[in-house]
């Protein structure tokens, strides 16, 4: 059987980008992971290496994921690296603001490089934001700052000029609380029914990748769940 496209989970370690590459795997995708660590399930890993600096980084996993396509062209590319911290301007602020920067931020970045290069025409490019930064975060100052500009850089991705293929969507999820065994761990008397799954956007990106339901380009879709239902709502 022939495969269905491919795409790349940048994250491809963490909850939700473990979930991404088994959904994607499930529907006959070859499926790239990049990350700290391998995932088994991919079909390939592209390791991110903590000792190379930031354009190091950009470099290194470039040339990988040109070696691996090997003329091929990305369906897809889905960034849901990232991570949490708190903290207000008389704690952590710029140690915490420096982590976010790198963990979101970054990576955003990378995965846009990657589109240019490696994205096919009409292809889609997703970040990931936060519905929070879309006002003041003063008890996560880093967190709010990152976020916000993955969605300023999810705007700029999708207007003319930007340098991604053509007729190519650059879009943004902005999650309130995802449901991941680490949230169920560190929260454990929270209102899950509030909190989306990991399935839901697994099966989203799935649709968008095969042109059902694509989003506009530019948008930043807040990912909302109430009793566990999910609305995605444009901001």
């Amino acid at each position: 059987m022939s495969q269905a496209g491919r795409v790349i989970i940048y994250g491809g370690r963490g909850a939700l980008g473990a979930k991404c590459v088994s959904h994607f795997k499930a529907n006959n995708f070859w499926v790239g992971s990049i990350d700290m660590g391998e995932n088994p399930e991919a079909d390939v890993n592209i390791i991110v290496k903590k000792e190379e600096n930031f354009q190091q980084q950009e470099t290194s996993i470039l040339s990988t994921i040109k070696s691996a396509l090997n003329g091929s062209k990305l369906d897809g590319i889905f960034c849901v690296a990232g991570g949490w911290a708190g903290g207000n301007a008389q704690k952590d602020l710029t140690k915490n603001a420096e982590l976010m920067w790198t963990q979101s931020v970054c990576s955003s970045l990378i995965a846009a490089s990657i589109a240019a290069h490696h994205l096919k025409d009409g292809g889609i490019i997703q970040l990931t934001g936060a519905k929070a930064a879309l006002e003041g975060t003063p008890g996560m100052i880093g967190y709010g700052l990152a976020k916000s500009a993955v969605h300023q850089l999810t705007k700029s991705l999708a207007s003319k000029d930007s340098g991604l293929p053509q007729n190519a969507s650059a879009v943004a999820i902005l999650p309130i609380t995802l449901d991941t065994p680490m949230n169920r761990k560190w929260m454990p008397k929270a209102d899950t029914s509030t909190w989306t799954p990991l399935e839901f956007i697994a099966e989203l990106f799935l649709k968008w990748v095969t042109g059902k339901d694509t989003p506009q380009n530019g948008s930043l879709l807040q990912l909302v769940t109430k009793n566990f239902q999910t609305d995605v709502i444009a901001a």
